[in-house]
C-alpha cells in the first residue's frame, strides 16, 4: 500500500464534471513584464524543462486529468481519464473512459488502472477477463512503453520525456485553470529521455524510442511558478501494424490539486489474471 498526503498544496481548483476542467486561456500577460519574468525569459528552456519531473517528485502527489486523442484514416476517438498521482514512488490511479461506439451507445465500463514502475494494472481490461481480476502488463514489453497502449500517458512518465528535450523556446506567460503559468514549446528525443529517466521508467521509453514512427516528440508545456508542470501534451507517431497506416496521438496531461491524498494498493498475485484475454 501506498498513502501519502501533503500539506502544500496550492488551492481549491475548480473543474467541471463532463469536461477535461482545465482551459487553457487565450490570451497571454499584455503590457509591461516584471523583473521575475525577464529572468524567466533569460533561462534555458532546455534547462528549466529538464528539472520538471524533479520538482514533480519534490511536489509529492497530485490529482491529474488525462485525454488522448487519436486519428488515422479520418477515424478520431478521444480517450479521457481522471484520477491521483504519487510522484514520490511513482504510482497512481486513473478511471479511464473510452469513447462511445459509432451508434452513440456508451456500452463500456470504465477501465481501472494502477500505474507503478515497470507496470500496467487494468481492471475491467476485456472480454474473457473475471470481473474482479487484474491484467498485469510489463510496460517495457509495450513498443510504445505504455505511452499509449493504456489509453492515458502515465503522468511521471510523461515528466521524464521533458528530459529528452533537445531544443526548446519560451513562449510566454498564461493561464491554466487561473493559474499562471509559463508555456514552453519544443521536441524531445525519445532515447534521449531514456537515458536520463529513472530506473522505473528507463526501460519503457527505451521501449518506445524503438516502437514509434519518430523518435522525435514535440511538445508544449506549462509550468508554474514552481516549475511543476501544469499541462503538457505530447504529439506521438506510430505505425498500425495490422492497416501498415500512421496514426497520429496527441495525449495531454493536467495537473492539479498538488498534496492531494493519494492510496494505490498494487493487486496481490492471486488477484492477477493468468489466462488469454480475448480480442
Amino acid at each position: 500500500m501506498v498513502e501519502r498526503q501533503r500539506k502544500r498544496g496550492d488551492g481549491a481548483v475548480a473543474l467541471a464534471a463532463a469536461a477535461t476542467g482545465l482551459l487553457l486561456c487565450a490570451t497571454g500577460c499584455a503590457g509591461g513584464g516584471t523583473a521575475s519574468d525577464d529572468a524567466r525569459a533569460a533561462e534555458d528552456p532546455v534547462e528549466v524543462l529538464h528539472g520538471a519531473a524533479r520538482n514533480l517528485v519534490r511536489a509529492g502527489t497530485s490529482k491529474a486529468r488525462t485525454s488522448m486523442e487519436m486519428a488515422t484514416g479520418g477515424t478520431r476517438v478521444t480517450i479521457r481519464g481522471e484520477g491521483v498521482y504519487d510522484f514520490a514512488d511513482q504510482v497512481g490511479r486513473l478511471k479511464v473512459l473510452l469513447p462511445q461506439d459509432p451508434a452513440g451507445a456508451d456500452g463500456h465500463r470504465p477501465i481501472t488502472e494502477l500505474l507503478a514502475p515497470g507496470a500496467l494494472y487494468m481492471k475491467n481490461r476485456g472480454a474473457g477477463v473475471p470481473t474482479d481480476k487484474w491484467v498485469r502488463v510489463d510496460t517495457a514489453t509495450l513498443s510504445d512503453g505504455n505511452l499509449v497502449t493504456g489509453g492515458a500517458t502515465d503522468p511521471f512518465a510523461a515528466a521524464e520525456l521533458l528530459r529528452g528535450a533537445r531544443k526548446a523556446t519560451y513562449v510566454g506567460r498564461t493561464s491554466v485553470a487561473g493559474t499562471a503559468v509559463r508555456h514552453y514549446r519544443g521536441t524531445a528525443d525519445l532515447a534521449v529521455a531514456a537515458r536520463e529517466a529513472s530506473a522505473g521508467n528507463r526501460e519503457a521509453l527505451r521501449a518506445a524510442a524503438k516502437g514509434f514512427a519518430t523518435a522525435r516528440v514535440p511538445f508544449d508545456v506549462y509550468l508554474d511558478d514552481q516549475g511543476r508542470i501544469r499541462k503538457v501534451r505530447h504529439r506521438f507517431s506510430f505505425v498500425n501494424g495490422q492497416q501498415k497506416d500512421t496514426v497520429a496521438v496527441s495525449s495531454t496531461t493536467l495537473l492539479y490539486d498538488f498534496g492531494a491524498a493519494v492510496d494505490v494498493r498494487l493487486p496481490k498475485t492471486k488477484d492477477i489474471f493468468a489466462g488469454r484475454i480475448a480480442g
